[in-house]
């Protein structure tokens, strides 16, 4: 299971779009990969598990790499659409050659005033925790149309390139999430599923100091109960069942990603107590948390 892990780095890296940047400091990039084009390039950094903490788009026109996302492996196929969004765990198996067009855009994209709409579209909220979306004739088309646009105004560095890329983002993200919620069955934007979108949220950025529901109410201006009730309703789980789901997902990353002992994780997750920690893995995943590891990576060696 050697490929999987990275004893010599036991933490798990995370890489912004300006370490992977061929242009400085950027919010969002595109590239295109053909035979006039070259291929894409990897990372050997890549080669090993890591988080990007940027959205990252991919039409795929050609290609048969092999590669995780989480624990779920996925061979590339053509005209497929694969996303990713931040704080995943990525796995490439090998560096072959690659056809297509790549996207990718920062947090801070999406923070600015004229974007914060995006951020509510299921392409980026992700809830179904997908990573492809299949597509007819039709779609490869209007996309591959919608990014070879992209990738002229990119590098023209033209009068309001910015401006015109970010519309064409806007265009791609609102498209994608069309598709999204065709395949994945997504709700209907309300209050409450904002509000479910923004607690989701909210635990993704706090998962490791903040445990209970009334710390993430008052976050969120809201009683406990309130909060409870919306979460419920909207998800048909509990506001705390999210909470320790988020933590059993991220406990399961490092188990299975790194070389970090059960009481490091547990260190990482905020857990004060080691031995609380594997009570509270084993009543939520059904094994202790040194069964698990050895169960996952026989499963997937």
């Amino acid at each position: 299971m050697s490929v999987l892990t990275t004893p010599e780095k036991p933490a798990i890296p995370t890489y912004s779009l300006l370490q992977n940047s061929s242009i400085g400091s950027s919010m969002i990039e595109v590239r295109e990969a053909s035979e006039n084009c070259g291929v894409f390039k990897l990372d050997p950094a890549f080669l090993l598990p890591h988080r990007k903490d940027y959205y990252l788009f991919v039409l795929v026109k050609k290609g048969n790499n092999r590669h995780w996302v989480d624990f779920t492996p996925y061979t590339i196929k053509p005209d497929t659409f694969y996303f990713t969004v931040p704080q995943q765990v990525h796995l490439k198996e090998h560096a072959g050659q690659m056809e297509g067009f790549m996207a990718s855009f920062t947090d801070e994209f999406l923070q600015l005033e004229e974007n914060r709409t995006l951020k509510q579209l299921p392409i980026i909220q992700n809830p179904a925790g997908a990573h492809e979306l299949l597509l007819t004739t039709d779609d490869v088309n209007f996309i591959e149309d919608v990014m070879r646009k992209m990738v002229a105004e990119f590098n023209a560095d033209g009068t309001w390139r910015n401006q015109m890329l970010t519309s064409w983002l806007r265009v791609l993200v609102i498209y994608l999430s069309r598709l999204y919620a065709e395949q994945f069955s997504e709700s209907c934007l309300t209050l409450s599923y904002c509000l479910l979108k923004s607690f989701q949220e909210f635990i993704g950025k706090h998962y490791d100091t903040l445990h209970e529901v009334a710390d993430y109410a008052n976050l969120l201006n809201l009683t406990p109960g309130y909060l409870n009730d919306v979460i419920k309703q909207q998800s048909g789980k509990t506001a705390i069942t999210h909470i320790h789901e988020r933590l059993i997902v991220e406990a399961k990353r490092r188990l299975l990603h790194t070389e970090l002992s059960v009481k490091q994780i547990a260190d990482e997750l905020g857990f004060d107590d080691a031995a609380y920690f594997n009570r509270f893995f084993k009543r939520i995943a059904g094994t202790p948390p040194a069964g698990y590891r050895e169960q996952i990576r026989e499963m997937y060696s």
